[in-house]
């Protein structure tokens, strides 16, 4: 069972030791380090001329066709004029298709989403759960044995998880109280939490709101998620509204995706997404240990984001979307067992992961980077990876593929905070820096992970840093049961500051903290 725990949780030989840490280089010697100096301004130089090919190629064009029109003389000006204007019908005939065609592209093309505000729940100290408090809890529920015990208490110590976590209510009381009533105060304590903030900061009003979308995984009661927010909030009564279960920790990427593709359709409006779960009812009470996971890394977290498809929020607006790419891995049958709700031998339920979950979410990875590749990755980038696939069939099949820069093509990084096998494997594969990969980290240490929220707990780390600027890109990118892995691909409007009732507001300047190994 311990190579088990190494291989979802990164265990005592992960990689993730000192996570944002500075990384102690061998010294190397001069000529060594001038070659690798000298092949990075290659790189860059080599990136800039294929980037700006199509610039470099017409400034000599239109230089040519200056210095051809200033040796003209009147006569020829004068021919030419003549010329079209005996061939008036021509002339006419085009610029009334070049008028249609560009009414035709302004009328069918993609209305664009804008993301005025996002908000993300923090809730009170007196959930906190540290370390010594989550083990003692676990003890004195008396439904663990020894074994289970220190088997969780592992997986904390190696889980990147912090002290400052939050449990529920239930969950702090001894016995716990698993009820409906207590799940459904949490739904209601996280999710109004996460709007009241939204609505403050944005004064959006009921009224505006025509499409709601809510995903929570594990609880779904009747009335919905999003029967709860109608009728806390008051919204109108012809509100698109829906309610998506069971979808694992990317599902807050398919709501975004679901609400953009509803605000395509529905014109001048506004759409609120929702991303939570719940743990009350869903706390493993048994001694399988695949099924344990889950206790020691989930915690108490959600978000609530405000989108518009208003030209007139353009003004506002953080971020505008430009992709989103998913990736569903279904089809396969270990790919659609691997995080799998079910019972144990003794008949109590839980969430277990399987032994394959980090081959299988990296396989679900490339599936996606390849699709989202070639519409963001400069074609520089594009070119290299090209080249490589035809030199390794053509002539080596065991040279390695190359793989794509994507600090190029994104300024930051919302890796979904999972664990931390997760995160280190996402920075070795996509050859990340540790400050790519230091909201993740972060993110994971002060709220764990809080599912198909904590890529906005990520997002506001990043701009309480003062780390976004405008023209940015922000690549967020989730796994989730199924399996499946989800991008968004953001652009900041505008430089971003610290967000007001921010989830980081009382605590950015005790992060990064070093995370030991």
């Amino acid at each position: 069972m311990d190579s088990q725990v190494n291989a979802v949780h990164g265990g005592v030989s992960g990689g993730g030791g000192a996570a944002v840490g500075v990384q102690i280089q061998h010294p190397r010697r001069l000529p060594d380090f001038l070659q690798s100096v000298n092949l990075k301004y290659v790189k860059l130089g080599y990136h800039y001329v294929i980037s700006n090919l199509l610039t470099l190629c017409l400034i000599p064009l239109m230089a040519m066709l200056v210095l051809e029109s200033s040796q003209m003389n009147p006569d020829e000006i004068h021919q030419l004029w003549v010329h079209l204007q005996y061939n008036l019908l021509s002339v006419v005939i085009c610029s009334v298709f070049l008028v249609f065609g560009s009414t035709v592209y302004i009328m069918t093309r993609p209305k664009p989403v804008y993301l005025v505000d996002y908000a993300c729940y923090r809730a009170p100290d007196h959930l906190k759960a540290s370390y010594h408090k989550f083990m003692n809890h676990s003890r004195l529920t008396g439904d663990f044995d020894e074994s289970s015990l220190e088997f969780q208490r592992k997986i904390l110590e190696r889980s990147g998880l912090g002290e400052e976590t939050y449990f529920p209510e239930a969950m702090h009381s001894i016995p716990p109280r698993p009820s409906m009533a207590a799940a459904r105060d949490e739904a209601e304590q996280v999710m109004f939490g996460a709007l009241d903030n939204l609505f403050a900061n944005t004064n959006v009003k009921s009224k505006d709101i025509g499409v709601l979308v809510v995903n929570c995984s594990l609880f779904n009661p009747t009335p919905s998620l999003s029967a709860m927010i109608v009728n806390k909030y008051k919204l109108r009564g012809n509100v698109r509204s829906f309610n998506l279960g069971g979808m694992g920790c990317s599902a807050g990427v398919i709501a975004v995706d679901l609400a953009k593709d509803l605000l395509q359709i529905h014109r001048n409006t506004c759409a609120v997404v929702v991303s939570t779960e719940n743990i009350t009812q869903n706390w493993y009470f048994g001694n399988n240990k695949s099924m344990l996971i889950p206790n020691c890394l989930f915690r108490v977290g959600g978000s609530a984001v405000l989108l518009s498809n208003k030209s007139v929020d353009r003004r506002r607006a953080k971020y505008k979307l430009v992709h989103v790419v998913r990736t569903h891995k279904g089809a396969d049958d270990k790919a659609f067992r691997c995080v799998y709700q079910e019972q144990d031998d003794v008949g109590k339920t839980g969430v277990s992961l399987s032994k394959d979950l980090m081959a299988i979410a990296g396989g679900a990875l490339k599936t996606n980077i390849t699709t989202l590749g070639p519409i963001v990755l400069p074609i520089s980038e594009q070119l290299l990876f090209f080249a490589t696939l035809v030199v390794k069939k053509l002539f080596n099949k065991n040279i390695k593929p190359y793989i794509p820069d994507f600090t190029l093509a994104f300024d930051h990084f919302c890796i979904h905070a999972g664990g931390r096998a997760v995160i280190d494997e996402l920075e070795k594969n996509l050859q990340l820096l540790p400050i790519h990969v230091e909201a993740s980290r972060m993110t994971l240490h002060r709220f764990g992970n809080t599912s198909s929220s904590s890529i906005w707990y990520e997002l506001a780390y990043i701009e309480a840093k003062g780390r976004m600027r405008k023209g940015h890109r922000v690549w967020q990118i989730a796994f989730g049961s199924g399996f499946k892995c989800n991008s968004a691909v953001w652009k900041a409007l505008r430089n971003v500051k610290q967000p007001r009732n921010g989830p980081w507001e009382d605590c950015i300047d005790k992060y990064p903290v070093e995370l030991v190994s």
